[in-house]
């Protein structure tokens, strides 16, 4: 997705520790026209799957879900929740997910009343570098017995092993900018 590898090259930051920090437009502040162009384009890739939920982790993955909801027909979005929450019921699919960024491991949850084995369910997340939230989130989908259709993220980091590792999983893997490269000058290459 050209337009954005070049929101990414003009507002991406590369920070050490092999971060592609995008918050200026992605993950804390929301640029809503470009998200809606993802959540247009995540349908133009998904759309013959036909899914009755799309899956996603807090707290990034929410503006990607409900965006690419509304080309859905606005299905509904469920995020899994990281760690204990006073809200959550102690009814939960729970999954180990490691961060890349922190460094940390968290316990992921969804409420069991928000999966079940009639959904059919699309995964959506900001980031796809060792695979380990989509790999919880598939997990938690197995938990319930919901049939995953795919997976997609907004930005791959294609030298890491997240993406071979969910389509070695046996899953429909679709990336709209996949970054072959950063550099300590700040420079980000992407595959063609």
């Amino acid at each position: 997705m050209k337009l954005l590898e070049e929101r990414i090259r003009k507002d991406g930051k590369v920070f050490p520790g092999d971060i592609l920090k995008v918050d200026s437009f992605l993950n804390h502040q929301v640029d809503i026209k470009l998200m809606d162009e993802i959540g247009k384009e995540f349908y133009r890739l998904f759309k013959d799957c036909d899914p009755t939920k799309i899956l996603t982790i807090e707290a990034s993955g929410i503006a990607i879900g409900q965006a690419a909801s509304r080309y859905f027909g606005f299905i509904p979005v469920v995020y899994a929740k990281k760690g204990d929450a006073a809200n959550l019921d102690s009814d939960l699919y729970s999954a180990k997910e490691r961060s890349y960024t922190r460094g940390v491991d968290y316990m992921v949850n969804v409420s069991k009343q928000y999966l079940s084995p009639e959904d059919r369910v699309l995964i959506l997340d900001d980031f796809l570098a060792n695979g380990e939230a989509m790999a919880a989130l598939i997990n938690i989908c197995e938990q319930a017995g919901a049939k995953v259709l795919g997976c997609g993220s907004v930005i791959c980091k294609t030298y890491q092993p997240g993406e071979k590792r969910i389509k070695d999983m046996g899953y429909k893997v679709e990336v709209l900018a996949r970054v072959k490269a950063m550099h300590d000058d700040g420079q980000i290459e992407f595959e063609d």
